[in-house]
């Protein structure tokens, strides 16, 4: 018996290390992922998405930029008890307004999660402009050989931008090693355009399909056509494998702070600090409501429809770029660019920190006191 149970034990010892050895990065992440006291994964393999490390926009007072101090002192007191590591708020291309928490600094690196989608949205305008993309509307099958002759091929660039693709959900675990043969591998449930869900693969395939018509690593792209270019520190972008397939919601480590740069060019429809970066056609593209869920454009929560139950902006004009507990909320009529970096906490208001912010511009009119006010001005087609 006991010879028994010893060669039992051996044969599972040898299966577990084959297990590993076949997949010894999803084991790493599932292992730590486990581990007491690890908020994170390690993101192992990462690769570099070369910045321009300039300094951060100019700061200015408060008060310079008509911003009470009191409203953004609450709604610092609002982010501070609900596990933020930061906010900051910036107004006309200045930073106005920081805090930070957890021994945190703008210059901290941390996973972004879900915001990166939004590089994604900006790389695909870049590759379009560079006529390495032929516009929105192109079949995905025109890139992905697999597909060319498989229905799945007429998915388009803007349904995978819309999280609107068709494509079955995963059943299998959360961490991978070749993220994009699963995503070959899943069954259409709908047709394309059809039916909206917040699942990675959209933005995944995406990113899979820019690699694909650029002919560069999805990392070296997003570097040289929107974060080198808007100044940003060194990034880097979690790999599924060695060489493989980058993830695009979550393993994007940054320093936290650049994000707002990120937001001011979002505000000014593709400028930052008066350089052109993304062509200024491709924003209302971003910013055009999904066919399947008007409340989302590519990878942007547009707030002009208030949820059921949920405090309403005290404007329709504010648009979310959401990641985990991080927020970029986007006041184009006021340029101001608010980013909380944080966790998800219980009780958290969503509309709590920019509604304060909203109120403290001492130049904000409530939509009621101001005629003709209309989001469709700003969001074609809304």
């Amino acid at each position: 018996m006991k010879v028994l149970i010893r060669w039992t034990a051996l044969a599972l010892l040898v299966l577990t290390v084959l297990v590993f050895a076949r997949h010894p990065f999803f084991w790493q992440h599932y292992f730590v992922a486990l581990t007491p006291g690890e908020a994170t994964p390690v993101y192992q393999p990462r690769e570099l998405v070369p910045g321009g490390n300039q300094p951060p926009a100019p700061r200015e007072s408060p008060a310079s930029e008509s911003l009470d101090i009191n409203g953004l002192e609450q709604a610092a007191d609002y982010a501070g008890t609900h596990q933020s590591r930061a906010l900051i708020v910036s107004r006309h291309g200045y930073i106005v307004f920081e805090r930070y928490w957890q021994g945190t600094r703008y210059d901290t690196v941390s996973d972004s999660k879900g915001l990166a989608r939004i590089l994604t949205a900006l790389a695909t305008g870049a590759a379009i402009s560079a006529r390495k993309i032929g516009w929105p509307d192109e079949p995905i099958g025109y890139f992905i050989s697999a597909w060319r002759d498989d229905p799945r091929g007429r998915i388009t660039i803007r349904n995978l931008l819309q999280l609107s693709s068709g494509l079955a959900g995963s059943t299998a675990p959360p961490l991978r090693t070749d993220i994009i043969a699963d995503y070959l591998q899943r069954a259409a449930v709908a047709q394309p355009g059809t039916r909206w869900v917040d699942q990675s693969s959209d933005p995944e395939l995406l990113a899979h399909v820019i690699e694909l018509a650029t002919r560069q690593r999805y990392a070296q792209f997003i570097s040289q056509s929107v974060w080198r270019r808007i100044g940003a520190g060194d990034a880097w972008v979690w790999l599924d494998h060695p060489g493989g397939a980058a993830h695009v919601d979550e393993g994007f480590l940054a320093q936290q702070g650049d994000w707002i740069r990120v937001g001011e060019l979002l505000l000014t429809g593709g400028k930052y600090q008066g350089a052109e970066v993304i062509v200024p056609r491709w924003m209302p593209e971003i910013m055009q409501p999904a066919a399947a869920n008007g409340n989302y454009g590519a990878y942007v929560h547009l707030g002009a429809h208030p949820t059921p139950g949920v405090t309403p902006y005290v404007t329709g004009e504010v648009f979310a770029v959401e990641g985990g507990g991080n927020r970029l909320w986007l006041i184009p009529s006021l340029e101001i660019a608010i980013l909380r970096m944080g966790a998800r906490t219980q009780n958290w208001d969503e509309a709590s920190i920019p509604n304060l912010i909203i109120r403290a511009a001492r130049d904000f009119v409530p939509p009621a006191a101001r005629p003709g006010a209309d989001l469709r001005q700003l969001v074609p087609n809304h």
